[in-house]
């Protein structure tokens, strides 16, 4: 009994240095002092205010600058599908996508891709035009030379004169538009509005993408004709013909620098009178 009084007093003896050991390296003798202070919150990035008021008009001018604001922010919101319709971004779309279809191809390039060669093919088409509208239009009105109105007939005029060259060899769209309009026969292109010029220039850019993209299909239709037969005649019809003859048509249109012939081809046909 003695004996075991002894062990756990040496045990004790042993423990209690240990506990005062950690219990001073967690918590260490020299305490903070507390504060009753609020500290102060960190510095922040001012926000501007940004006040808009809606007041009556005080003159006529009031009235037609709200006016011209509003015509202004109307054309921003038409202005991807000005950029589309009116421009040669519909021909260069469409036959890139024709070429893809010929290829056999389904994800490769992707649609993005195709559409950004077209928005960069476009922009070089256009050039000129746009270069012309900046400078009779754009830049004037900045300097305060032109009004909005001014301005709008600067702008309209090169558009104008791109969509007609497009369809004075086959002017057939603008005769149909302007017979529904009951209007009569122009002489000239300022006898055309421009609501009967924009439609009949969407009808012809879509007419003449669609005989490229026949054009274009034709060589790789022989090709599927071909490679179809033989498979057939070697008693694969379970084989699907199209898996067989990509390569082909990829190894054809590589050989002939098919990128380069198309894209050189194309941009002459928007130049060719």
């Amino acid at each position: 009994m003695r004996a075991r009084v002894i062990l756990s007093a040496l045990l004790l003896l042993a423990f209690i240095p240990q506990a005062a050991y950690a219990q001073a390296t967690l918590f260490p003798g020299t305490a903070t002092e507390g504060t009753m202070g609020i500290p102060e919150p960190p510095s922040m990035t001012p926000v501007p205010f940004i006040d808009l008021t809606i007041r009556n008009p005080e003159t006529g001018q009031e009235v037609a600058f709200s006016l011209q604001l509003l015509l202004l922010l109307t054309v921003i919101a038409l202005a991807p599908s000005i950029f589309i319709l009116m421009t040669s971004f519909l021909r260069v779309a469409i036959v890139l996508d024709f070429i893809k279809r010929a290829l056999s191809l389904q994800q490769v390039p992707p649609n993005q891709v195709l559409m950004g060669i077209a928005l960069f093919m476009t922009i070089f088409i256009m050039w000129p035009t746009f270069t012309t509208i900046y400078e009779n239009s754009f830049r004037p009105l900045a300097a305060g030379e032109l009004d909005v109105g001014g301005a709008y007939r600067e702008a309209e005029a090169p558009l104008r004169i791109f969509m007609y060259s497009q369809m004075r060899a086959r002017p057939e769209n603008i005769r149909l538009f302007m017979a529904m309009r009951g209007l009569d026969r122009p002489d000239t292109l300022a006898d055309v509005p421009t609501y009967v010029l924009i439609p009949a220039f969407i009808l012809n850019e879509m007419t003449v993408a669609f005989k490229i993209g026949i054009l274009l299909f034709i060589p790789f239709i022989v090709i599927d004709m071909v490679v179809a037969s033989a498979l057939m005649s070697m008693g694969m019809i379970m084989l699907p013909p199209v898996m067989i003859s990509m390569p082909f048509k990829l190894i054809l249109f590589i050989l002939v620098d098919g990128w380069g012939l198309l894209t050189n081809q194309l941009i002459q046909s928007f130049f060719q009178r």
